[in-house]
């Protein structure tokens, strides 16, 4: 089993399902990197079946980033940090903090804030999604895996996994539906 060519294969889809399932870029690789070492020491007890493999490194970073958003709740963690004495909008000048991490709100001038701001209400709509929903529609999207290979992952059958993705869909579609264009 050559773990560098299901590495080069799996990461990439990993890693963007975990970024569309609520982590943060840098948590997800760090996420990729523990299963792949997981995988790793596992690698004598595998076969050389690929789909068996990228079930495995999708449930192993599942349970991952369970674990760790179960060790984050211990933690507190401060939105911004702000001088005491400056007012509510920003510093005594009128200018914004260096320490202020408030995002751009939509409408203001930056360079990829419309795509800040799609990100953003994407992963907003995806969070409002039922688990079982958001799971089978990333999986699916962006995880890039196939129904049968989301049923064997979650123990459920494969019209189950269609009727979740298509519901997904639906919602999203719903959530969303003031960015449609129509002329």
């Amino acid at each position: 089993m050559n773990i560098e060519n299901l590495y080069n294969t799996i990461a990439p889809r990993l890693t963007n399902w975990l970024v569309a399932s609520g982590s943060s870029y840098h948590e997800a690789c760090d996420l990729v990197q523990n299963t792949f070492l997981k995988i790793w020491q596992m690698r004598d007890d595998l076969r050389d079946d690929d789909s068996a493999v990228s079930g495995l490194a999708f449930t192993i970073a599942r349970n991952l980033r369970k674990n760790l958003a179960r060790d984050n709740r211990r933690l507190t963690f401060v939105g911004e940090i702000r001088d005491p004495d400056e007012d509510s909008v920003g510093s005594a000048d009128g200018q914004q903090s260096a320490f202020d991490t408030r995002q751009p709100t939509a409408g203001t001038a930056t360079d990829s804030s419309d795509i800040e701001y799609l990100r953003r209400r994407l992963n907003e709509a995806l969070a409002k999604l039922p688990p079982v929903l958001r799971e089978a529609y990333t999986l699916f999207q962006i995880g890039e895996m196939s129904i049968r290979e989301i049923a064997n992952q979650t123990g459920v059958s494969e019209n189950l996994v269609k009727v979740r993705i298509f519901r997904a869909k639906e919602k999203l579609r719903e959530i969303l539906s003031d960015l449609r264009v129509t002329y």
